[in-house]
C-alpha cells in the first residue's frame, strides 16, 4: 500500500484481496512474492531505495531474475500523486512493469502514464462479477525492443576506413596489385657479323722484287 494513501477498509479488504488471488494464479509458473496492505515481504532493490509493490515474479531458475511488478489499483488510487510516487519508480525497475486498475478507471490510468511519461508493458482492468473478479488486458506496450541481433556488414564506400567499437577507424584496406605479366624472356644478344679481311692476290706475270 502507499504510504501517501489511506483507503476505506472496504476497499483496501478488496484491494488485498485481488493480490492474494493473483498471487495464486502467478505462483504456478513463476516464483511469486507479495506485500498486501502495509506487508513488506519481497522487496524489490535493497536499501532505503528498495520498493515494495503489491506482487513480484521471479523466473524460477537458479538465476531468480526479476520478471515483472504488478501493482493493483483502487478508484481512489489512480491519481497524479499516485503516479508518481510509485508508477514511476515501478517503470524504471529492471522487470516488466504490469498496472491493474478498476474497468472504469482506464482511460484515467493511460493519461496518467502518457502525461508523466511513466513506460507500462501492460495494462489490465478488472470487474467484480458477484464475488469474483474478471481481469482483462486492455494494453499491451509493444515498443519493448526484442533481443539485438548482431547487424549484418553494410556495405561501405572502397576507400572509407569502417570506425571500431572503440570508436577508432579501422586501417584502411589497401588495393589489390593488379597482376602482373609475366615477362619477357631476355632476348638474345646479336651476333655481330664477322669481318672478313680480303687477301690481295698477286697479278699473273708480275714477281714481288727480292730484297
Amino acid at each position: 500500500m502507499s504510504p501517501i494513501l489511506v483507503r476505506p477498509v472496504r476497499e483496501q479488504l478488496e484491494h488485498d484481496r485481488l493480490i492474494r488471488l493473483l498471487h495464486a494464479k502467478f505462483r504456478r509458473k513463476y516464483e511469486a512474492g507479495m506485500n498486501p496492505g502495509i506487508e513488506q515481504n519481497t522487496p524489490v532493490g535493497t536499501g532505503p531505495a528498495a520498493l515494495f509493490p503489491d506482487l513480484v515474479l521471479c523466473s524460477p531458475d537458479r538465476g531468480h531474475r526479476f520478471q515483472s511488478v504488478i501493482e493493483v489499483e483502487t478508484g481512489e488510487s489512480v491519481n497524479h500523486l499516485e503516479a508518481l510516487a510509485q508508477w514511476a519508480h515501478y517503470a524504471r525497475t529492471r522487470a516488466a512493469f504490469h498496472l491493474y486498475v478498476p474497468a472504469n478507471m482506464v482511460d484515467v490510468a493511460r493519461r496518467l502514464c502518457e502525461d508523466n511519461q511513466i513506460h507500462v508493458d501492460e495494462l489490465w482492468s478488472y470487474h467484480v462479477v458477484g464475488d469474483e473478479p474478471r481481469f482483462t488486458l486492455v494494453f499491451r506496450n509493444r515498443d519493448v525492443a526484442p533481443t539485438p541481433r548482431a547487424p549484418k556488414s553494410a556495405a561501405r564506400p572502397i576507400g572509407k576506413p569502417a570506425a571500431r567499437p572503440n570508436g577508432k577507424p579501422a586501417p584502411a584496406l589497401k588495393k589489390a596489385a593488379a597482376p602482373s605479366r609475366p615477362a619477357a624472356p631476355p632476348k638474345k644478344a646479336a651476333a655481330r657479323p664477322t669481318k672478313r679481311v680480303k687477301i690481295a692476290k698477286a697479278k699473273p706475270g708480275k714477281r714481288s722484287p727480292k730484297r
